[in-house]
């Protein structure tokens, strides 16, 4: 079954949050995903209040920039949110916008590098283990977690450019896909995460996550029109939906054919009624899409 949510956009103001994360529990979206854009809104903070508020819905962070966090506090954050909420946290970890990353005095001179000295230490420190390591980012010495996450747990990157998508197929459990992916776009990530994998040897499952930049309503194609020109992405064919619930649940499935696992809506940013998109995806998406 194709997993299904929704974005909540950090151009809402965080008070937003909780009647928007309520109402995806309500309705049965699978998914509510959260973003950590500078300098908005933090995405451990909202994850854990999106969580609190909440019974069943899971919630994700797409993503988490790793040059803003030392790796024992990301594996303390996630180990806390996956033991208090069991099941339900979706944590990816990428580069961060590196213009952001600048912002701050954290850019890196191998952002390649740091993320998969991240993505290495993470998971071994949240799988329990006890880590010395002497990376040219990561360095950590006789570091374990007091509280490991009970079973194993999912983290995923975000990834555009090939070595990225590689090193997610070699050294994370999932990849998170920018809602400018169009469905040969997602064939093409596949592709490369599986030659990852390959490296690795790994066979164990691999989620693909993908944003599709939906608008729906009276003025939904000159939203989307707008919204794609403004980030450069006017011309690339097959990219966003505009329209139904027909015509969204279409789009959903042209990417699942792709090779994507869940598809999570991404509203415009000037989207004029975020609860009723969430409505829209839960009520009369959802039972659309296999």
């Amino acid at each position: 079954m194709t997993g299904l949510g929704a974005v909540f956009r950090p151009q809402l103001p965080p008070e937003r949050l909780r009647a928007l994360a309520q109402l995806a529990d309500e309705t049965g979206l699978d998914e509510l995903w959260l973003w950590e854009d500078c300098f908005r809104e933090g995405g451990v903070s909202t994850a854990a209040a999106a969580l609190a508020w909440t019974d069943r819905v899971r919630v994700g962070v797409g993503l988490l920039p790793v040059p803003l966090r030392n790796v024992a506090i990301t594996a303390m954050e996630a180990a806390s949110l996956h033991r208090m909420f069991p099941g339900r946290p979706v944590l990816a970890v990428g580069h961060g916008v590196q213009d952001w990353m600048g912002q701050v005095g954290a850019r890196a001179g191998s952002p390649l590098t740091l993320l998969r000295e991240h993505l290495t230490a993470l998971r071994a420190l949240l799988r329990g283990e006890r880590l010395t390591t002497e990376g040219r980012y990561v360095r950590l010495d006789d570091v374990a977690l007091d509280w490991p996450p009970p079973g194993p747990v999912e983290i995923l990157a975000g990834a555009t450019g090939p070595r990225t998508l590689q090193l997610s197929g070699e050294a994370a459990d999932g990849t998170v896909l920018t809602a400018g992916t169009p469905p040969e776009g997602v064939r093409r990530a596949r592709r490369l995460i599986d030659e990852g994998r390959a490296s690795a040897g790994r066979t164990d499952p691999h989620r693909v996550v993908v944003y599709l930049l939906t608008a729906t309503g009276p003025d939904a194609d000159a939203r989307l029109r707008a919204e794609l020109t403004a980030e450069g992405l006017a011309d690339v064919p097959d990219l966003g939906v505009a329209g139904d619930a027909g015509a969204v649940a279409k789009a959903v499935e042209r990417l699942t054919e792709a090779g994507a696992d869940t598809v999570i809506l991404q509203p415009t940013g000037d989207e004029p009624d975020p609860e009723g998109f969430v409505r829209f995806a839960a009520r009369e998406v959802r039972p659309l899409v296999p």
